[in-house]
């Protein structure tokens, strides 16, 4: 098939376009100060705390004077601590005049921190009380080039640890004396100033870089394809060290003036939303996918599911006419997430079509997009005027996309090319960028006749049979985890032993035994085994024959995953 390039989508929001983050903070002091930036939490309260963005930029730029006074210009600087507001002003005051920021994942154990502190070469590190232990430890050892060690939480320096509350005061007194370096400091929006390291192992994850014009590219994007104001509250959940949620979760909002709240644990997630009023949420799939579920649960538990459903047929007519009385039929739901929730965006994995329709009926618009660390992140998503269940949308504006080499049905590598493409990997040769720019994603795609993308998976899974025919395991792995108990499931290739290339297709399957007894009325591993094997078997039959799950193993522990909640498949393949 022939190599075809789709261009981007189009613009339907008037948006600023900024050149780097710096632009980002002055416009929006100058047009978003009085408005609430942040709302916080008190400890042991409800109580809501706030900062506006007049506060919030000052102090970003206090904190990035007293960086440069004593001595980071230039340099690499870590962050590592949970989701907080200390996070995205050292995050901020780093990229708009000091040097390159470098955040870390804070679900690392501590030999993989220690390894990136050595491999980013930083020579500064902000970091939450949580990390103090590593930090001793590589103080003493005198890890990599690391000079500085900033604590998030002590008041004042101590050990020669020094107190982010006391370097944002330090600045604010140095530009009151006349401290211009940072306020007047030049960006070059080509350079990189964000070293970010994809999810893995140290020795296998890659060191992306990143500039300012990628990353406003996306935020370019972003503004211009979705609906979203000042008004609007966002829900920071993700890691902020996942791009993902540094983007489209923190530079973005604050690119236009949006508020964010800190989530307080998943556990918590409904009271969050609900203290914030939140009426934006970015987040993985899986998140949605049980959101939904306990939605469903709550309206059969109420005996309300005829109602809902009856509902959801009314307001699809009434909708053809453009009329919209979901919020009004569904308040008891919407009111149980605050009664502001609006807008939910999936991204990081396949999403569910059934949890994307089932909360878009109710009445909370839903949607999928897909990206990459290396990517700024996003490539593709649908919103308003542009989705199509189970594809991640269209093209970005700024981008162009290509399948290359599709087969007969048209499936090949998604590649990539546009102003959001990063610079490259930190220290490596191997770029995955073409000579003519076209970043090769790992991905398999195809692309519609109208332009959606849909993913089939991860070129590295493909699992390739003795006649030459590809089993997309995520394909597989969709249908097992609907399955009533099934947590998750991994799908593989095996070979018989006669025929080391002759595979034959497996399913390791997680059961959560509480609601397999809740559903089948059992807890015996035999029976649940019968009943697990002949759900297998109904799925076979909606497959071809070289699709055929012909092995099934059980367990009640998770898959090997990353820390954005990736199956590690090379791990897995491993254990079964």
């Amino acid at each position: 098939m022939v190599e075809r390039i789709y261009s981007g989508c189009e613009r339907i929001f008037a948006a600023k376009k900024f050149s780097n983050l710096k632009e980002i903070i002055n416009n929006t002091k100058e047009e978003f100060g009085e408005e609430v930036a942040f709302k916080f939490k008190k400890e042991n309260s409800e109580e809501l705390s706030t900062m506006s963005y007049n506060d919030y930029i000052d102090e970003v730029n206090n904190l990035g004077t007293a960086l440069i006074s004593i001595g980071l210009k230039d340099k690499r600087i870590g962050v590592i601590s949970e989701n907080r507001y200390e996070w995205e002003e050292a995050y901020l005051a780093i990229a708009c005049g000091v040097g390159v920021v470098v955040p870390l994942d804070k679900a690392l154990p501590e030999n993989e921190i220690i390894s990136l502190i050595e491999r980013s070469e930083m020579e500064a590190i902000f970091y939450s009380s949580k990390y103090d232990e590593v930090m001793k430890k590589a103080k003493k050892e005198k890890i990599g080039k690391i000079k500085f060690f900033i604590s998030m939480d002590l008041e004042e320096k101590t050990d020669n640890i020094y107190s982010q509350k006391e370097l944002v005061n330090l600045g604010k007194d140095l530009i009151k004396n006349g401290a211009r370096s940072y306020l007047d400091a030049k960006i070059n929006n080509d350079e990189m100033v964000s070293l970010l390291f994809t999810s893995g192992t140290t020795s296998q994850s890659k060191a992306v870089m990143l500039s300012h014009a990628n990353i406003c590219a996306n935020i370019y994007d972003i503004s211009s394809v979705f609906d979203v104001t000042k008004e609007d509250t966002f829900l920071s959940f993700l890691p902020l060290h996942h791009v993902f949620e540094c983007t489209v979760g923190f530079l973005y909002p604050v690119s236009i003036g949006a508020k964010i709240g800190f989530c307080t644990g998943i556990r918590y997630i409904a009271d969050d939303l609900k203290t914030y009023k939140v009426s934006i949420m970015i987040s993985v799939p899986v998140l949605f996918d049980n959101m939904y579920k306990k939605v469903l649960q709550g309206i059969e538990k109420k005996g309300k599911l005829k109602t809902v459903k009856f509902g959801i047929k009314l307001s699809k007519v009434l909708k053809f006419f453009r009329i919209d009385i979901r919020k009004k039929l569904f308040k008891e739901i919407h009111d149980n997430f605050g009664g502001k929730l609006r807008l939910f965006v999936a991204g990081g994995a396949a999403f569910d079509p059934e949890t994307e329709q089932g909360f878009n009926d109710l009445g909370i618009e839903t949607f999928q997009g897909y990206g990459l660390t290396e990517t700024a992140p996003v490539i593709a998503a649908e919103h308003k005027t542009c989705a199509r269940l189970g594809s991640i949308g269209k093209t970005f504006p700024s981008l162009q996309t290509k399948i290359i080499e599709p087969n007969e049905l048209g499936i090949g590598e998604l590649a990539v090319k546009g102003p959001s493409v990063m610079l490259g990997y930190n220290g490596m040769e191997e770029s995955s960028i073409t000579e003519d720019g076209w970043f090769l994603t790992g991905d398999l795609a195809y692309i519609d006749e109208d332009g959606f993308i849909f993913i089939t998976g991860r070129k590295k899974s493909v699992i390739v049979l003795k006649n030459g025919k590809n089993i997309y395991p995520e394909e597989l792995e969709t249908l097992v985890n609907k399955i009533p108990g099934v947590k998750e499931s991994f799908v593989f290739g095996k070979s018989d032993n006669d025929d080391p290339i002759d595979l034959k297709i497996g399913v390791k399957i997680v059961y959560d035994a509480d609601k397999i007894k809740e559903e089948f009325k059992t807890d015996n591993i035999e029976e649940i085994r019968k009943i697990l094997w002949e759900k297998i078997k109904e799925i076979n039959k909606t497959m071809p024959k070289y699709k055929y799950i012909k092995e099934m193993i059980l367990t009640q522990e998770e898959l090997i995953k990353t820390t954005t909640l990736k199956i590690k498949r090379f791990e897995e393949i491993k254990t079964v």
